[in-house]
């Protein structure tokens, strides 16, 4: 008894391959088993390659075209989301003078938008080479987010009850020492 007629259980010595093509030419079988071969040859670095340029396509689309080219699936659903009305985006204005637009869900708290602050910053990060390390618990024991003159200091609560709506401007900056 062969290998393949021991997996068989109905004993007729076909393989899983043989009986999924049934009684076709010959020539075809090879033609796909080739084929399957073919699609196992691609090393990881033309899938990541191929990926890239349809990606790059994508986001050639005019709702995806303020994305980066280096876009992550994230950003992508942020998009889509800010689309449907699921999201909305918060301006977070830096000392610096630069403006973060912060995706966040429509219902987001005030821990949401630090988390989204958060990654926002990490991607950019990451695409410019800057550092590798960031204390987040010291970035906001030292800064705190202010939305008109009104200090965001309690994590659960939502951002709309702060009154923040989509493309308000919340400031990021240092907190100032208590006397």
């Amino acid at each position: 008894m062969t290998e393949e007629q021991s997996r068989d259980p109905v004993g007729e010595g076909l393989s899983v391959k043989e009986e999924a093509v049934g009684n076709e030419d010959p020539t075809e079988m090879s033609s796909l088993d080739t084929e399957e071969e073919d699609e196992e040859a691609l090393p990881h670095s033309e899938i990541l390659d191929i990926f890239e340029e349809g990606l790059a396509r994508l986001v050639q689309d005019p709702l995806l075209c303020d994305l980066p080219i280096q876009v992550t699936l994230e950003e992508v659903n942020s998009q889509i989301a800010l689309e449907y009305g699921q999201a909305m985006t918060v301006r977070v204005l830096k000392a610096d003078g630069e403006i973060m637009p912060i995706v966040v869900v429509q219902n987001a708290t005030v821990l949401d938008l630090k988390k989204a602050i958060r990654r926002f910053m990490e991607l950019k990060q990451q695409r410019e080479g800057g550092v590798k390390h960031v204390s987040w618990r010291y970035v906001w024991r030292t800064y705190q987010l202010i939305f008109q003159g009104e200090k965001l200091e309690d994590d659960k609560m939502g951002l709309k009850d702060y009154g923040i709506r989509n493309r308000d401007e919340v400031t990021f900056m240092k907190r100032r020492r208590k006397k």
